[in-house]
């Protein structure tokens, strides 16, 4: 059975990848697009409900599935309206702080909440072998992080690169609040072995790079995440949203669970 979709944030970069994706979906339906006041021109040519208030569109699209990328207290505003009326909905916005983070796991007691910084199946999968690789090599190697993005990019460091760089402090045993480095200048002196450093570049189109260095005696390992498209993200919010219409609310669900 098709799932029906509610994509918000239509006329925007994601928004857009996503209704284009639903649309030649077989497994989905778009049933809605929602945009804020004044920014729904265009939204016709879906051919599907036109809103721009999220409380007004549900009703008119029981079970349907929202998906948001749009901005931390908009998407938080946006699954509070999917708790009132049941739906359940799959938020891929990053530059969420700890107190959104944990009003959204409240939310999700009451509904299905899916969230993830990252929805490509890659980075998800990174996620789980570096802390293998990390332990293997063992203290001796620092540990640091470059990523790249886009001129539009509101958050810094992105939201992949601090849940990659949260993987690598928990494999050393560390709190990320206690070791991350965002900024380097001046006499510094010494790198502190327990220190996890993450720089951010900015410019262009570039869809995401995120690239991880293990820097030991004599050698350095780098691993790097390209993502060349948005329809990298716009398809793992898409496989969420199926998989999400399948569970029951009470936690706060992300790409780990679906593997």
């Amino acid at each position: 059975m098709s799932v029906l979709v509610i994509v918000m944030g239509a006329n925007g970069r994601m928004g857009n990848t996503i209704a284009n994706m639903v649309q030649a979906s077989d497994k989905h339906t778009l049933a809605a697009v929602v945009e804020r006041p004044g920014n729904t021109q265009r939204l016709d040519s879906w051919g599907c409900l036109v809103g721009t208030d999220l409380d007004e569109v549900l009703p008119k699209v029981p079970g349907g599935v929202v998906i948001d990328f749009t901005a931390p207290e908009a998407s938080l505003a946006h699954a509070e309206a999917a708790a009132r009326h049941g739906n359940p909905i799959v938020i891929g916005t990053t530059g969420l702080n700890d107190e959104q983070k944990a009003r959204l796991a409240e939310i999700a007691k009451i509904t299905r909440v899916f969230w993830s910084p990252n929805m490509s199946v890659g980075v998800n999968v990174l996620l789980k072998v570096l802390p293998d690789l990390v332990k293997h090599l063992g203290e001796l190697y620092d540990l640091e992080m470059v990523e790249l993005h886009h001129n539009k990019k509101k958050d810094s460091p992105s939201g992949t690169a601090i849940r990659l760089a949260e993987c690598l402090a928990e494999a050393r045993g560390w709190n990320l609040k206690d070791v991350a480095n965002y900024h380097r200048e001046g006499i510094i002196g010494e790198r502190p072995k327990e220190e996890i450093g993450v720089q951010t570049i900015r410019g262009g189109d570039v869809v995401g790079v995120h690239t991880v260095y293990c820097m030991g005696p004599g050698e350095r390992i780098e691993v790097t995440h390209q993502a060349h498209s948005r329809e990298t993200f716009a398809a793992g919010s898409l496989r969420a949203a199926q998989w999400i219409e399948q569970q029951q609310p009470g936690k706060l669900y992300s790409m780990s669970d679906i593997f």
